[in-house]
């Protein structure tokens, strides 16, 4: 079984509390969100649509997609409501000083 790599994406301060920050790991946008005074990375894309989240309204540990209003929990990634049934990918995310770090 293969360690998992983590890789150094932002800041602590980038991703205040109610804040959510793009960025990019080897090719794929990965949002990172600031809810339940928690930090929660996910796949920048909507199961349903195809559509980026990231202009999308995140509350209570769940982000909803600007286009159809699905949500997903941010924890599993779990869709919570229609039209979308799939999960979007999440990522295990590890805060390492102020460092904040993800498994990929």
């Amino acid at each position: 079984m293969s360690e998992k790599s983590f890789v150094a994406v932002a800041k602590l301060d980038d991703v205040p509390a109610g804040a959510k920050k793009v960025v990019e790991v080897n090719g794929i946008e990965i949002i990172l969100c600031n809810s339940k005074d928690r930090i929660f990375a996910v796949r920048n894309l909507c199961s349903h649509a195809h559509e980026t989240l990231e202009c999308g309204r995140m509350k209570n540990g769940w982000i909803a997609c600007p286009v159809h209003g699905a949500r997903f929990n941010l924890e599993t990634g779990d869709a919570m409501n229609p039209p979308a049934t799939m999960p979007i990918d999440t990522y295990e995310v590890r805060v390492a000083d102020d460092t904040i770090e993800i498994a990929v």
